[in-house]
């Protein structure tokens, strides 16, 4: 049957462009990897003809002997991957091969700094697949039939890189996809059989497909040849040796053999093959459990998130095997949501080959693999953070934040999430988080019963808290906490190692053993000396908060504000109302220092509008310490004015 023209000529997605080019010159040092990503893509799409196959057998057809083939042209200066996979309706090579759908790409776009090798690394948390073929063709033709279409029904895709990319009809006798490469003129080493074997067994070793080449035999001896010493040799023509396709790979999945069998180049050529990420993984964890349940899973740990990393709906989890057939991608049930970032395999001997999404979520079994997944992921972090700082520091300021949404989500597993934490505290010299909740606990001083924290909406506004000022006098550390997360997991985590937390800005101070008699006499005698100024405060600010008292919490600061023990922290009120979420409109408690000389002015202040305008001064000046937003600014400023206005008169 005769194939109907239909030739027409797309436009790339905007996002699209700005990917090919940035890629053709910023990845230019690092180009052979098109072959590993054109084969992973292949090999992912024979691995999804096995599922459909499962239901279908009839997909496969004649044609059951799933394979990758590469031819090399020399005189046509092409490369051609071919797979026997599921391949593409027109509709499939609009969609995956014109647009990039991909959550992130604005995101991507925006952190391009211009710099060729910083906006490379970048590349590789995005990940590009398919179009990596530009960095050493000008000219790609992809053909495709999908597996459950006629021969009349295949489509041939073709782009030189640039703005536009033709699609049309096209008749295939096979199913599946050939993707052929119409090399640079200076990219003749793809043309070398020895270079493509080398660059395919280096990252095609451990896929369980077999990738087939051309292997061109030795020449058969003849006579001549045996006869060395003889010059009249036979003139009957030999007929040359048929070049056969053999494989070039092992073709056995990697997580079915033996730890001891696979090297770290081989471990990490994997975790490339299956995240398509360009950097090497911090760690791995392969393992083997038999017994109740019969599963093998190999997980890893990235080096770099993914810019989707804070969409909580985006795809995520493991891939799913079962008896080394291909079930899915992205199965979420064996992971909790905190460790979205972790990327592996995952093969059951237990469950069906036509187990789905809905009964993987009624499983028991998927829940016991679940709790020991999880425990092993952590327990490969807790190993990271011990036997290599510096690399478990880059993860911690990666996934740093995701991991904090553990103690909400994960009870059972508290504890262990709380140790691989890191913090900056009062004590540290700079923003970086790398200090952990067992260290602070090591340095508590002698009779500190509490882990205090400081919760504030950026690092420098929490270093510079008014509330921290006892503390940085009696030399006690206190952790410093600017993520947007912090104080909905000091709502959730409650204690480590038996020490309790404690917001420092909410209640009452209580440093405990901290504090010794004389002080609590003192701070007794000062309320009762300065009630009456307590009084005349209360009047002026009784509608905007809850209470006014002495503190001993401030050594520099003149005053504070304080939420209730039970309220909610201002960082989360923020949070929450930046969002669009009503909040409970609750009144603080302002605490003044009766050491600070404006403190001693305001207590011998007898004019009255004086002493309002001073009072108002000092409450606007703590709310704008904490890192809030005065309701009135124009008003502090006519306040604040006038008072300098009196004092240079």
């Amino acid at each position: 049957m005769a194939v109907e023209a239909q030739k027409e000529t797309l436009g790339f997605q905007s996002e699209a462009k700005q990917l090919l080019h940035l890629m053709i010159h910023s990845l230019y040092s690092n180009k052979e990897i098109f072959l590993r990503e054109l084969i992973s893509n292949a090999s992912d799409a024979i691995d999804k003809l096995r599922f459909e196959s499962l239901s279908d057998a009839a997909l496969l057809g004649d044609d059951t002997e799933l394979k990758i083939k590469i031819d090399v042209d020399k005189e046509a200066r092409t490369i051609t991957i071919t797979d026997n996979g599921v391949g593409m309706s027109r509709e499939d090579a609009i969609t995956h091969l014109g647009t990039i759908a991909k959550s992130g790409t604005a995101q991507f776009l925006d952190a391009l700094t211009g710099d060729q090798q910083k906006d490379a690394q970048l590349l590789g948390q995005f990940g590009v697949g398919f179009y990596s073929t530009f960095i050493v063709s000008d000219k790609v033709v992809v053909d495709s039939r999908a597996a459950s279409a006629a021969p009349e029904e295949a489509v041939r895709w073709i782009s030189t890189g640039e703005a536009e990319f033709d699609v049309e009809s096209i008749e295939m006798a096979q199913r599946g996809t050939s993707v052929t490469l119409h090399l640079k003129a200076d990219e003749d080493e793809f043309l070398d059989d020895w270079r493509v074997k080398n660059i395919v067994k280096k990252y095609a070793d451990h896929i369980s497909v077999p990738v087939l080449m051309l292997e061109q035999p030795l020449p058969a001896a003849t006579d001549a040849d045996a006869d060395a010493g003889e010059s009249d040799a036979t003139d009957a023509e030999v007929e040359p040796p048929v070049a056969e396709y053999q494989p070039i790979n092992t073709a056995q999945a990697l997580w079915s053999r033996s730890r001891s069998e696979v090297k770290d180049e081989e471990y990490q050529e994997f975790y490339k093959h299956i995240s398509h990420d360009f950097q090497d993984s911090l760690s791995w964890s392969h393992n083997k459990v038999e017994g109740k349940l019969d599963y093998t899973s190999l997980v890893y740990i990235p080096s770099k998130a993914p810019f989707d990393l804070w969409q909580r709906e985006a795809p995520r989890g493991l891939k799913l095997y079962v008896q080394r057939v291909f079930i899915m991608d992205e199965a979420e049930q064996f992971l909790p949501l905190y460790l979205r970032f972790i990327k592996g395999v995952v093969d059951s001997n237990d469950l069906s080959l036509n187990v789905s999404r809905e009964i993987l979520q009624k499983d028991p079994a998927i829940e016991s693999m679940r709790n020991a997944l999880t425990k092993r992921v952590l327990d490969t972090l807790e190993k990271l953070s011990r036997n290599d700082a510096e690399k478990y520091q880059t993860f911690w300021d990666e996934f740093g934040q995701v991991l904090k949404e553990g103690p909400a989500e994960d009870y059972a597993n508290r504890e262990k999430i709380s140790q691989l934490m890191r913090f900056c505290t009062s004590t540290s010299d700079s923003e970086k988080q790398d200090q952990s909740l067992s260290g602070y606990v090591e340095r508590m001083q002698e009779g500190q019963e509490k882990i205090y924290f400081v919760a504030a909406e950026n690092y420098l506004t929490a270093k510079n808290s008014p509330h921290l000022e006892v503390f940085a006098k009696k030399g006690i550390e206190v952790l410093i906490l600017s993520d947007r997360i912090d104080e909905w997991l000091m709502s959730h985590l409650m204690e480590f190692d038996s020490k309790q937390f404690q917001d420092i800005a909410k209640g009452a101070l209580d440093l405990g053993d901290l504090e010794d008699e004389q002080d609590k006499q003192e701070n007794e005698k000062v309320e009762q000396e300065f009630k009456s100024l307590i009084d005349r405060i209360k009047e002026v600010v009784s509608d905007s908060v809850e209470e006014v008292r002495i503190t001993h919490r401030l050594t520099e600061s003149p005053a504070c504000l304080v939420v209730n023990e039970d309220e909610m922290g201002m960082q989360m009120r923020r949070i929450l109302e930046s969002s669009g979420q009503a909040i409970p409109d609750t009144k603080r408690i302002f605490e003044i220092n009766p050491k600070h000389p404006l403190v001693n002015k305001l207590n011998d202040e007898t004019d009255m509008d004086r002493f309002k305008d001073l009072t108002l001064v000092l409450y606007d000046q703590s709310i704008l310490a904490e890192g809030s937003h005065l309701d009135e600014p124009a008003g502090y400023v006519q306040r604040l004015n006038k008072l300098l206005l009196e004092l240079s008169a």
